[in-house]
């Protein structure tokens, strides 16, 4: 939105040529910036994470159009598909709102449709709630607080589990952050969290063997 005509991807290469080898991570990516271009650029970049946070809240278009969102459901999985063709086994995640005023059984059921088909790696899920002065505070159809979002968090969940048990077997690149009880943990550049064996220097980048899933974790051997 600069006046100048830079981009995020510009100040992502700018960061990437005179930040030296630490790791880059986005995070609330407003989907019409991931453009083609965006992609075909951002791949280049060696120390850009995979790990990629769109801001989705809602999967209806309906829905969508109510919260003023400038994207429709058919972009938004668009950008989902262009950022796994250049960036293989990505961890995608979201934001998602339940309940927005006037949303339908049939709204929420084209949004928990359309999270399955994005099979996010984590989703943040969140009821929605009055915030006085917006205009979605005086639109009709406020709803009750009910069970929504924990139909939506229940579906998140496990994709969340598919996406830790495709980890499995891969070798990872973790920058180990803590050390308890002879397991240290850190996270991985798909933002996973990973534990090992060992007591690993902190801030340096491991290679780890992925052997399992450990409920919210991934467990390997560094090598």
């Amino acid at each position: 939105d600069l006046k100048d005509g830079t981009t995020l991807i510009d100040l992502l290469e700018l960061i990437a040529r005179e930040g030296g080898e630490m790791r880059i991570r986005l995070g609330s990516l407003e989907p019409r910036t991931v453009t083609r271009e965006f992609c075909e650029r951002a791949k280049k970049l060696p120390t850009l994470c995979p790990h990629f946070h769109l801001s989705m809240q809602s999967g209806c278009d309906e829905t969508l159009a109510r919260m003023r969102r400038k994207y429709t459901t058919a972009e938004f999985f668009a950008v989902t598909e262009r950022l796994r063709a250049s960036f293989p086994g990505c961890a995608l995640t979201t934001d998602l709102i339940t309940g927005f005023p006037g949303e339908t059984e049939e709204e929420f059921s084209r949004t928990l449709a359309f999270i399955e088909k994005c099979a996010f790696a984590q989703m943040h899920v969140f009821p929605y709630s009055v915030r006085p002065g917006t205009k979605a505070a005086t639109m009709p159809g406020q709803i009750e607080k009910s069970e929504k979002a924990a139909r939506a968090a229940h579906i998140a969940e496990r994709m969340r589990r598919e996406y830790l048990t495709s980890c499995v077997g891969k070798t990872l690149e973790v920058i180990f952050e803590t050390e308890s009880d002879g397991e240290s943990r850190g996270h991985a550049e798909n933002y996973t969290e990973v534990a090992a064996p060992g007591d690993m220097p902190h801030g340096v980048v491991r290679k780890v063997k992925i052997t399992g899933v450990r409920g919210e974790m991934l467990v390997g051997t560094a090598l």
